[in-house]
């Protein structure tokens, strides 16, 4: 567990409250079941198998508990936007919790249970309580949610439905809401204005690019909503891209891919493609010429580089769940709220790095992202201390990333380094230290594989030109260990310029694969060595997930080490240097 040094004592509520009167429904039921309180944000995306309901997650203080048919309760949800996917899947195998309460402000699987049961008339009640009712409801065995009332054994309250009828709308928006522009708009906008009065805002944003993130077939759901949805004549109304897919597009047969795998794979990517999304299959999209400007507005998903963009770059985008993504997209609407205001960009919290004058590598960065998303679970921090530092453009997508596995913020300040960390802080924000000894934690935690490496991953997300450059002048004209494979996953844009400056033919004499389309979130055997158990990675993304989402557990190096790991087929067993001080 991770101790996190806290300044000011009254921040140190296990639950920030809903500052509401009274609870809230977003969407309603009639069910009994077990309660089970999760007392971390859980990400359903590499959190939960959806296969079995189980929690698999092994950083998780639930890891192994069941959810399906539970009263699930957490405080918000964390990690990936692909999480409203996985909660469609579960509804579609009747396996998904009986109903979630949160005390928070929630998206990802509040959208996912939105459209079970929108489009697909299968009702999960969700619903956001009050920090009192939250606690009550937490003490209970069990719980009986009847329309928008809760009653346990000893207490029983009613909510308020959360309805859009105070919503500022614009003729477009009527004419959306009135079927004008086909079913499927309309059912996007109904969906936009419900997930608007869930925010507490009154107004819709315009938005100038989208980005759409559920083109994973890591079940089912996905393939289905993206068919149903271009079937019904779905088409994107602002420029929007595509994230990685789940077969290297142009390759999969000679990968030997399992035919009906690839095909139905092919088919989920299609289905985007004819709804009008620009078939870039990438996961960073902030990799692409035509990146988002600063105060740009924007409609993202995909959690890495909703936070990339938003800190890094400076654009303006909520963390969208996959298939509101979409439904942005269409529209070119979005509920104005959080980060797309200014009040809502500003830090809540700051997380003071306090580390002697070392020089660290870049594993350094993935592990402060790690630790600041655990320390702020739900607030944007502002990470202060790292002011003296020169972090390339791939370590702060690497903390970006890392960060978006352990919280559910959208974005990040980094005193010094990020464009709007000048931006004034909320009243009576907590402070919390990160040391060198919680990064020493942090690092045996990421750690857990054994140090006979049979895989380097590298390429999550996927990895840059100046990345692989790297890479290729690390072998130094050596290659990679007889029983060690090396798999870096890019965009096609920058595969392609990886072949005009002959660099991917280094690698391939090198024994290096070069894959594109695909990312460490959704390769699958065979691309993923059947006989590889023990992996290393330079992605802290990568580490956290990659048994949930492999079986694998990995460890977590930096890109140097990674490349030595390839060729000698042994990874540390240390902490690096600069970390032993």
């Amino acid at each position: 567990m991770f101790c996190f040094y806290i300044q000011d004592e009254s921040q140190m509520n296990s639950y920030p409250p809903n500052t509401e009167a009274v609870g809230r429904m977003l969407t309603t039921g009639d069910v009994t079941g077990e309660i089970l309180v999760c007392s971390e944000g859980l990400s359903f995306w590499g959190g939960v198998d959806p296969e079995t309901g189980a929690i698999i997650d092994i950083h998780h203080p639930c890891h192994q508990k069941i959810i399906s048919g539970k009263i699930l309760m957490m405080p918000s949800s964390r990690g990936s936007c692909s999480g409203s996917g996985v909660l469609l899947e579960l509804s579609f195998k009747n396996i998904a919790p009986a109903a979630i309460i949160f005390c928070e402000a929630e998206e990802i699987l509040s959208l996912g249970a939105l459209v079970s049961n929108c489009i697909f008339n299968k009702p999960i009640p969700v619903a956001r309580l009050t920090k009192e009712q939250y606690s009550a409801l937490a003490a209970a065995k069990s719980a009986t949610l009847k329309g928008n009332k809760i009653t346990t054994d000893s207490d029983s309250f009613e909510l308020k439905l959360i309805e859009p009828n105070d919503l500022r709308l614009t003729d477009k928006d009527r004419e959306y809401l009135e079927g004008k522009h086909g079913s499927a708009a309309k059912m996007a906008m109904q969906i936009i204005c419900l997930m608007a009065a869930a925010n507490d805002t009154t107004t819709l944003i315009d938005i100038q690019k989208g980005h759409v993130d559920g083109c994973i077939l890591a079940h089912s759901a996905n393939l289905i909503f993206a068919e149903k949805m271009a079937e019904l004549g779905a088409q994107v109304s602002v420029p929007t891209t595509i994230n990685a897919i789940s077969v290297d597009r142009e390759n999969w047969l000679s990968q030997k891919i399992p035919e009906d795998f690839g095909n139905r794979a092919s088919r989920l990517a299609d289905a985007y493609v004819k709804m009008g999304a620009k078939p870039v299959f990438t996961c960073a999209p902030y990799l692409l010429e035509e990146k988002p400007k600063f105060g740009e507005i924007i409609g993202w998903s995909e959690s890495n580089a909703v936070i990339y963009a938003n800190s890094i770059l400076g654009a303006r985008t909520s963390k969208n769940p996959d298939y509101l993504d979409l439904f942005i997209a269409m529209t070119g609407r979005a509920p104005e709220s959080g980060v797309y205001t200014d009040d809502g960009r500003m830090a809540q919290e700051i997380i003071s790095v306090e580390i002697p004058d070392i020089e660290p590598d870049d594993v350094f960065w993935p592990l402060i992202g790690w630790l600041a998303g655990k320390a702020s679970p739900s607030k944007i921090p502002i990470i202060t201390g790292l002011e003296n530092l020169n972090p390339e453009p791939d370590d702060l997508k690497s903390l970006c990333a890392a960060f978006g596995t352990t919280s559910g913020a959208p974005m990040l300040h980094i005193s010094g380094q990020t464009p709007e960390a000048k931006l004034p802080l909320e009243p009576t924000p907590a402070t919390k230290i990160i040391d060198l000894e919680s990064i020493t934690q942090a690092w045996y935690e990421l750690n857990k594989a054994d140090t006979s490496i049979d895989l380097v991953a590298i390429g999550s997300p996927h990895a840059s030109f100046e990345e692989v450059k790297k890479i290729s002048r690390y072998f130094s004209g050596r290659k990679c260990h007889s029983n060690t494979s090396m798999i870096i996953t890019v965009g096609r844009h920058t595969l392609a310029l990886l072949k005009q400056a002959k660099i991917y033919h280094t690698l391939i004499q090198s024994g290096a694969q070069v894959v594109a389309d695909i990312c460490w979130c959704s390769i699958t055997e065979p691309v993923l060595p059947p006989q590889a158990r023990h992996i290393i990675t330079n992605s802290g993304k990568y580490a956290h997930y990659a048994y949930g989402l492999s079986g694998r557990h990995a460890r977590l190096a930096s890109l140097r080490d990674c490349v030595e790991a390839a060729v000698s087929g042994i990874a540390p067993k240390t902490p690096p240097s600069w970390l032993k001080t």
